[in-house]
């Protein structure tokens, strides 16, 4: 996610066996919230919510026999190593799912950091204009640190780490293995 050239240490917190288990996890608290919804789909942010996303929609399909169609959306605002590239976050409408009616909709959007809660607010506000009734969230870190008043329902696991300490999700297809991993930047 960060630019390898980045001096600095890099810890690995979770391996590709205990982020499966993390993933179980959170498609058992999923689906309770989707099962029961008239229209429920999932929205991965791009790029690495997108695949998560995905896994997440397998993971309800065979252990729990639930179908859940899947979007995803560019979403902007942050490079990979946190340097901030927009002042607003910038949103890239997807064609496929501006074309679908969300008025009975149970939205999962789902991400890979919630880090200050630009990308959640700016698509949650997307979804209420287009008229989603219900709008959850999915994130696989949160780093504890939203400056705005966004929340996940369903967080993977939960990161309290220095300020200046850059949490990599390396998530295929984009990195080769499923890990997080942080980065602690020389100073």
């Amino acid at each position: 996610m960060s630019d390898p050239r980045v001096p600095g240490a890099r810890f690995c917190l979770y391996d590709t066996a205990a982020l499966d288990a993390v993933l179980d996890r959170m498609a058992r608290e999923a689906f309770p919230l989707l099962a029961g919804a008239a229209d429920p789909l999932l929205l991965g942010i791009l790029r690495r919510g997108a695949p998560l996303a995905e896994m997440l929609q397998a993971r309800l399909k065979k252990n729990h026999g639930l179908d859940v169609p899947r979007y995803a959306m560019k979403l902007k605002r942050y490079g990979d190593d946190l340097t901030l590239l927009h002042a607003d976050t910038q949103l890239t409408e997807n064609a496929e799912f501006a074309a679908r009616d969300l008025a009975a909709a149970t939205v999962l959007m789902v991400d890979d950091v919630l880090y200050q809660g630009h990308s959640l607010a700016r698509l949650q506000a997307y979804l209420i204009g287009r008229g989603a009734p219900v709008i959850r969230a999915a994130v696989l870190a949160d780093r504890c640190c939203a400056v705005l008043p966004v929340k996940a329902d369903i967080v993977g696991v939960h990161l309290q780490i220095a300020p200046a300490d850059v949490v990599e999700c390396n998530v295929p297809p984009y990195e080769e293995s499923f890990r997080i991993e942080v980065l602690r930047p020389d100073c």
